[in-house]
């Protein structure tokens, strides 16, 4: 009787233990994801170095981030539409993207066309 409590015991701070680090595993798993994806969105590079390629684009009038997201994958602007349409909406310009046709190039970054966009200057375009 005592042996199989004991048994029992041990069997269940075992299984205690188990759960724990599956808990923090998975808890580590997820921060990684979190901060991987945070990394991209701040640090996404152009999809191609210099020359690269310009693309024409026609942006509607209240064309929402992952309309515009999916437009710019699509034509190869971006590697992920998602991915853009998350740095439109934390930018300051999300409500300020101006309707038209616009010359685009796939070595600029997604922060370089939020700007253009905009009709912000950059300010490689200002030197």
């Amino acid at each position: 009787m005592k042996s199989s409590k004991m048994t029992l015991n041990i069997l269940n701070s075992v299984l205690g233990i188990l759960v724990m680090v599956l808990i923090l595993f998975v808890t580590l798993k997820a921060g990684e994801a979190a901060y991987a994806l945070g990394y991209r969105i701040f640090t996404e590079p152009a999809v191609d170095k210099e020359p690269g390629k310009d693309v024409t684009v026609r942006i509607r009038e209240g064309m929402s981030a992952s309309e515009l997201g999916s437009l710019f994958e699509e034509k190869g602007l971006v590697d992920n539409g998602i991915l853009f349409s998350i740095q439109l909406r934390l930018s300051s310009f999300d409500d300020q993207l101006k309707s038209g046709s616009y010359t685009l190039n796939t070595s600029q970054t997604a922060e370089e066309m939020i700007q253009i966009l905009t009709g912000e200057e950059t300010e490689e375009a200002e030197e």
